[in-house]
């Protein structure tokens, strides 16, 4: 990988000057569609970028460059309306090259990954199917997994479990995709897919609830990004989990496994099933995060560096303007045509610094605008607000600096929303004791999850359980409180299971009936911690996810 980074500064003036020919080309035939030697030199030019990448081993780069080759090749000449969101990712990715290009000479250091995202819009816009996030990634996928002990389960017994905890997957899978409170999301996914792997951990079919239990524990542990293709990825995994059910001949695709254990790699999470992941599969930490992708990309996507230089300079010389003003103001030389021209001036800076992503430096400017507006020959500016506005152009000034290292993307301010302060009172009162009523539920749930794990390790000493229903009870109280009837009869349900099947009755429940009030109880703390029961719609199907659990320890359930 080092070569084709140190290999670049021998071609790097020759390479580019070819890539600017060919974008040149490409944008005469977007505004002259009829010119089909445009095109064509445009694709000359594409073929000797590639063959040049090609000959320095620049693979990503290479990759990107063949893309978009074959996509302006497949471009007819007189192309319409129809092939314009195909002509837009062209120029894109180009646009992407050639900055990912500008970096691998600055730093000497390729991250092929950062050119996917050009490359699946080349391929959406061409209808072709998107390169895996782990396209670039190499990992064996023949290990064994350890022994592990299974639930004892005939086949009917089997099936209708993994049914009910693909449903809890479901639940948590569909959270995710909508980015509902997505970590709590996860984490019912990563129950339902670990209590898959217990059922099925020694068959060739549970290999891929190991891999995937792991993978979303990564995604949660490690908070990477809820990208659309995780989404999709995680999606895939439901639709496979039905194929499983259904076939106990069953074994995953193995695109499908790298794809997951690339998210592994990716998070470096410190949680025991991605921890045990990555030492039987060698998996170690990936030089970038995902997080730092993100960034980098942006930077990609963003102006170049010749661009930013000269924006940054055109904006300098602005402000040495706004400076000569004020010191003219300052000395009591005052104009009303001078004033008219700095308002102006600091409004147009405030539109431009927005746009570059200097999002703070544009709104200081903009708070001084209303007080530049009330100034005139009759009402001179004050002292103070000549220094307040002075200090806004100094802090402005520092700002733009970063524009040639594509820093200083600061986030926009919150804004107040003004309202009535009287009539919201009580409602905020009302919401404050409804958060800690919901706290306090939540906290409740997780005691008894913490408990029974506890009576289940002990082998059974109830001394573990001696809190839980009164717990459970209080819990149910604050549902009630909530006016969440069915969620609060639930947990009344689960209090009942304890203090009548495992601290009234001398033998001790099965571990799968244990699990199974677990999976109850987790929905349930789902439910609370998804927001269910701060917001007037309610999630059905969390509860009817519970109710099943329920039903399965054989308690009966009112309507």
């Amino acid at each position: 990988m080092v070569s084709g980074a140190t290999s670049l500064n021998l071609v790097r003036d020759e390479l580019f000057v070819t890539m600017e020919e060919a974008e040149q080309s490409l944008e005469h035939f977007i505004a002259e569609r009829h010119n089909g030697s445009l095109l064509q030199q445009a694709v000359e030019s594409l073929q000797q970028v590639r063959g040049t990448l090609n000959l320095i081993e620049l693979a990503g780069a290479e990759l990107l460059a063949q893309e978009v080759l074959d996509q302006a090749t497949d471009i007819p000449a007189g192309a319409g309306e129809e092939r314009d969101v195909q002509l837009a990712a062209l120029s894109n990715a180009l646009h992407v090259l050639r900055r990912y290009l500008e970096n691998v000479d600055a730093h000497r250091q390729e991250m092929p990954e950062l050119l996917l995202p050009a490359i699946n819009d080349l391929r959406q816009a061409g209808a072709q199917q998107p390169l895996p996030e782990s396209f670039f990634f190499s990992v064996r996928l023949d290990h064994a997994r350890p022994h592990s002990a299974t639930q004892p389960l005939d086949g009917a017994a089997k099936l209708a479990e993994g049914k009910r905890l693909r449903h809890m997957y479901q639940v948590g899978l569909l959270g995710f995709i909508r980015e509902q409170n997505p970590q709590a999301s996860l984490k019912l996914m990563v129950r339902a897919m670990a209590r898959l792997d217990s059922l099925f951990a020694n068959e060739p079919r549970g290999r891929m609830c190991w891999i995937g239990a792991a993978a979303i524990e990564a995604q949660c542990d490690g908070q990477l990004l809820p990208r659309k293709a995780r989404k999709q990825l995680f999606s895939r995994l439901d639709r496979e989990l039905k194929l499983m059910l259904g076939n106990p001949q069953y074994e995953a695709p193995r695109s499908l496994l790298k794809e997951l254990l690339y998210l592994v790699a990716l998070a470096d999470s410190h949680g025991p099933l991605a921890s045990a992941m990555r030492e039987v599969f060698g998996l170690t930490p990936l030089p970038f995060t995902d997080h730092l992708l993100e960034e980098e990309y942006q930077r990609l996507a963003g102006p170049g560096q010749a661009v930013m230089r000269s924006l940054s300079t055109a904006i300098r010389e602005e402000l040495a303007s706004v400076k000569d003003m004020l010191d003219l103001l300052e000395r009591g030389t005052l104009q009303g045509e001078t004033l008219g021209t700095l308002h102006a001036l600091l409004g147009k800076l405030a539109k431009t610094l927005g746009m570059v992503g200097l999002n703070s430096a544009g709104n200081s400017l903009s708070a001084q605008l209303p007080h530049v507006a009330a100034w005139s020959e009759d009402t001179p500016p004050q002292p103070e607000q000549l220094h307040k506005l002075a200090d806004a152009v100094l802090y402005v000034e520092g700002m733009v600096a970063s524009l040639e290292r594509g820093e200083g993307r600061d986030s926009r301010p919150t804004a107040v929303e003004p309202g009535n302060e009287a009539d919201s009172f009580a409602n905020h009162q009302l919401n404050e004791a409804r958060i800690v009523v919901v706290d306090e539920a939540q906290a409740g749930l997780a005691l008894a999850k913490r408990a029974i794990t506890a009576y289940l390790e002990s082998g059974g000493d109830k001394m573990h359980l001696s809190n839980v229903p009164f717990s459970l009870q209080a819990v149910r109280g604050g549902l009630w409180f909530l006016e969440q009837p069915r969620a609060a009869m639930l947990v009344g349900a689960c209090a009942d299971y304890i203090q009548t099947r495992m601290l009234e009755s001398a033998q001790m429940p099965s571990e799968q009936m244990l699990e199974t009030l677990a999976d109850a109880l987790s929905s349930l703390e789902y439910y609370l911690e998804a927001g269910a029961v701060m917001r007037p719609e309610t999630r059905p199907s969390v509860l009817d996810l519970a109710e099943e659990s329920v039903k399965a320890l054989g308690m009966s359930v009112a309507a």
